[in-house]
């Protein structure tokens, strides 16, 4: 895959599709800037090369309508601080507004369009919208991995109406970490698979299936592969229809010699709240009127004393409802299991990156990566529909 290091860049309007979807306040202020900093290392390297930089992304669910609560101007303010440099924001992101705007920029300006999805087009993968997009510029960079598992117009059609279409280095990061844990590990490669539901991770442990040497299930999902064993998991949240899938597929994980850790205890509530009074108890011995809401301290002993053999871990899945501080621990445990290892580390998720840097252990995983649903249909053995895309058009576009 060719990247902005591989094209010539002096002076070339440059349209770089990267994924400022931040959280903002009541004030419209960005409280969280991770997602802009993640793009510096592009944004930086295009200017010091004289590009004259336009920047597209999405903020949001507007509708495909213009909602003012969803501009990209708080964006453009957080960029500006940390570019050191004037970040204009265009009053829409195609037209001929957008185009004035960006042909009249010199070498070295920042322009920032407003938000893609103020069109439907955007979301709807529209021929016509792309090509608007298209029209503002000589070269196209997708550095925006966390989009790539849409057919969205930025990212897929976008890419047939340019003639020179390259990765930038978040994407070239994401793409490459994750083929050096998955194609070529350093084994034993394990899987930490979390979250509230098996249905929304079975392709991913199906396709695993075949890769991993040991997988660690927690998260609610786990109270559907603990019932399907025969136990009783009280008022926990499961998956009935799931039993016979989740004993299938812990039958087919003996057959491989797949290692398949599963809690043999839980912290257990009668409700999800802070102020929630909890117990530890063994999976076979959960109370009636209690839901297990995180893994308890066996298992996170367990998990963390197998996951120190492991040459690469793979975490996609919080270990339990974290946001709330009594079921906190097991998710934590597994950060710093994980955080004190030798292997390749691998976080995945925004729930599960989130846990992370909270914990304060951010700089001792190995890779986080910035795309929940493009780091799961990676998981999934599916291809990035953007990926593809960009593929595409560096083996049919010549530069």
């Amino acid at each position: 895959m060719k990247t902005i290091k591989d094209i010539a860049l002096d002076g070339r309007r440059v349209l770089v599709r990267v994924d400022f979807n931040v959280p903002l306040d009541g004030d419209g202020h960005v409280t969280d800037d991770a997602r802009i900093r993640r793009s510096l290392p592009t944004l930086e390297y295009l200017l010091a090369r004289n590009a004259r930089l336009i920047v597209a992304s999405h903020l949001g669910r507007p509708g495909g309508k213009v909602v003012p609560a969803f501009s990209l101007a708080p964006a453009a303010a957080c960029l500006e601080k940390m570019l050191g440099r004037k970040v204009v924001l265009a009053a829409d992101c195609i037209g001929d507004e957008a185009e004035k705007t960006t042909r009249d920029m010199a070498p070295g300006d920042v322009v920032m369009l407003e938000n893609l999805r103020f069109h439907a087009g955007e979301q709807k993968n529209d021929d016509a919208f792309s090509r608007g997009l298209a029209a503002l510029c000589e070269v196209y960079v997708n550095d925006a991995f966390a989009v790539c598992h849409r057919a969205n117009a930025s990212v897929v059609a976008v890419t047939r109406h340019v003639a020179v279409c390259v990765a930038g280095f978040l994407l070239k990061k994401e793409l490459d970490y994750f083929a050096q844990a998955m194609t070529l590990p350093r084994r034993p490669l394990a899987a930490v698979v979390g979250g509230a539901k098996v249905s929304s991770k079975l392709a991913a442990l199906n396709n695993m299936m075949g890769r991993v040497d040991m997988i660690f299930i927690g998260g609610a999902m786990a109270n559907t592969f603990l019932q399907s064993t025969g136990l009783d998991m009280g008022r926990s949240k499961v998956e009935p229809d799931l039993f016979e899938t989740a004993a299938g597929m812990m039958k087919t994980a003996a057959g491989k010699n797949i290692d398949f850790f599963l809690p043999v205890d839980v912290v257990a509530a009668p409700r999800l709240a802070a102020d929630a009074p909890v117990t530890v108890v063994p999976v076979g011995k959960m109370p009636a009127d209690q839901m297990a809401l995180d893994i308890g301290p066996a298992t996170t002993a367990r998990y963390a004393d197998a996951l120190a053999a492991a040459g690469t871990v793979v975490w996609n899945g919080p270990m339990g409802a974290f946001e709330w501080a009594p079921f906190a621990k097991g998710t934590a445990a597994i950060v710093n299991a994980l955080a004190d290892s030798d292997a390749l580390t691998i976080v995945g998720g925004g729930d599960t990156g989130g846990a992370v840097h909270q914990s304060g252990r951010a700089d001792d995983i190995s890779y986080i990566s910035t795309g929940g649903g493009a780091f799961l249909t990676l998981l999934e053995g599916r291809p990035l529909p953007a990926v593809v895309a960009l593929l595409d058009a560096q083996t049919s576009h010549a530069d």
